[in-house]
This record gives structure tokens, C-alpha cells and sequence, in this order.
């Protein structure tokens, strides 16, 4: 099973594409700056991308709407 689940990240984040696009973003901001919002022994994932999802469902990444 997934961590975390597709189906909470929606209830956060109204747009699948949306959230690849911000979960990508977040990702490579952590392999080029080695900056992390929680310490690296509290993330399930070993991956970039499955960190940056779990600090969406933490709510430490907020998304802006543009216009």
C-alpha cells in the first residue's frame, strides 16, 4: 500500500495534476538544497517525491491559486 494515500492528498489538493506538479516541484527543491521540513527518521519514504507528498498530507506545503 501507498503512503500516503492518493485519496487523502485529494481531499488537500482538488487537482491529481496539481499535486504532481507541486509534489515534483518540492522534490527536486529537497535534492538541490538538502532542506527538509521534518526530520529525515519521521518520513516513511526513502524517495524525494514520496517525501514532498507526505509534507502535502502533513499540510507543510501550501498551495497559492494564481489568477
Amino acid at each position: 500500500m501507498l503512503y500516503p494515500s492518493i485519496d487523502k492528498l485529494l481531499n488537500i489538493v482538488d487537482s491529481k495534476y496539481k499535486l504532481v506538479h507541486v509534489a515534483s516541484i518540492r522534490s527536486k527543491q529537497m535534492a538541490e538544497t538538502n532542506h527538509y521540513q521534518m526530520k529525515e527518521n519521521e518520513y516513511q519514504s526513502k524517495k524525494g517525491l514520496g517525501r514532498a507528498l507526505e509534507e502535502v498530507e502533513k499540510g507543510l506545503i501550501t498551495i497559492k491559486e494564481s489568477n
